[in-house]
């Protein structure tokens, strides 16, 4: 366990120093390419329409389970060789997990939207945050900007950053590949349209499964870090707001990140918006709050930037106590 833990430090501080480089992808394919490669490969051989739509369930399924095995053996090949190498190794190690983990990245994106908006363009403003959400950004006005760019974030708190740290404490680099695989499997075919909804079943339904408790562990470090950081009515409000409208949301886990968000925030987020072409009318989180502006998507990033400093440190204590045990 001490091995991971440290391992699992060096990666959080090498992803929050330089992230993912666009000079280093630009020359070498990024590894989840190659599970996006993977799913793209099955989806245009075995998601013909001819098929029935259960003969499409079961080989989703069926890739689904051939991808994720290739996943944990490579994740563990890699593992087993770099364990031999020593120092060396853990290095490495912690640099290839680095690859997975998106603190960096969720700051550099969404903080995108904030200097749009520090320059006074709303339209570059919406430009930025289409490139995190999937909702239609065209007609938004500033503070629906301003609320889809805090539950981007706040929702990817835990599939970008917490889900891959727990999934590599549990089960190592085998498990972060596994995740990775998962994730990325939901974003490309997880869909309930006509073309993925059978498909793409397995997968979305995976994805709530491997993302249930790192969801709810995301919502108790962003309470845990408001009561620290900010002050303990706003942890209360925020505990308040996720445990009374989490469970509207229509994901069973990025209700409880962004309810955390929105009630340390004390902002509405979520509400009615639009989805290729479709509009989905949801209650608002916390309908009690005020309605996001600019200023809240620079204080959703500096709850972020704490609530991964206290992941950190509960990391760190985890690799303390691994050493005396």
């Amino acid at each position: 366990m001490e091995r991971l833990c440290f391992i699992l430090l060096l990666a959080l501080l090498i992803d929050r120093s330089i992230g993912d480089p666009d000079w280093i992808w630009r020359k070498l394919p990024h590894p989840v390419a190659a599970f996006g490669a993977g799913i793209k490969w099955f989806e245009t051989r075995y998601n013909r329409k001819s098929m029935s739509p259960r003969l499409r369930k079961w080989c989703g399924l069926d890739a689904l389970l051939v991808l994720l095995t290739a996943s944990f053996f490579v994740g563990l090949f890699i593992h087993k060789f770099l364990f031999g190498l020593g120092f060396a190794g853990i290095v490495i190690e912690a640099l290839v997990a680095s690859i997975f983990i998106a603190q960096k990245s969720l700051v550099d994106h969404v903080g995108k939207v904030e200097k749009a908006f520090k320059q006074g363009s709303l339209v570059e403003a919406r430009d930025a945050v289409s490139l995190i959400v999937g909702r239609e950004t065209k007609n938004l006005d500033e503070s629906a900007v301003c609320r889809a760019a805090i539950e981007s974030l706040a929702e990817n708190s835990s599939d970008g950053v917490v889900a891959p740290v727990f999934w590599y404490l549990v089960l190592g680099l085998p498990g972060l590949f596994c995740y990775k695989l998962v994730n990325t499997a939901d974003s490309m075919i997880g869909y309930k349209n006509e073309r993925f909804k059978d498909f793409g079943w397995a997968s979305a339904r995976l994805d709530d499964v491997v993302n249930f408790i790192p969801a709810r562990l995301t919502a108790f470090i962003v309470i845990l870090t408001s009561g620290l950081f900010i002050n303990w009515k706003a942890a209360a409000k925020a505990l308040e707001v996720v445990k009374k409208d989490a469970r509207h949301h229509h994901s069973p886990n990025a209700g409880f990140p962004e309810c955390a968000f929105a009630g340390a925030l004390d902002v509405k987020l979520l509400g009615p918006r639009i989805y290729s072409g479709k509009a989905v009318d949801e209650p608002f989180q916390n309908d009690s709050g005020k309605m996001a502006g600019p200023a809240d998507i620079y204080r959703a990033i500096r709850l972020f930037k704490r609530s991964m400093d206290v992941l950190f440190l509960i990391i760190l204590v985890l690799f303390l106590i691994a050493l005396v045990v």
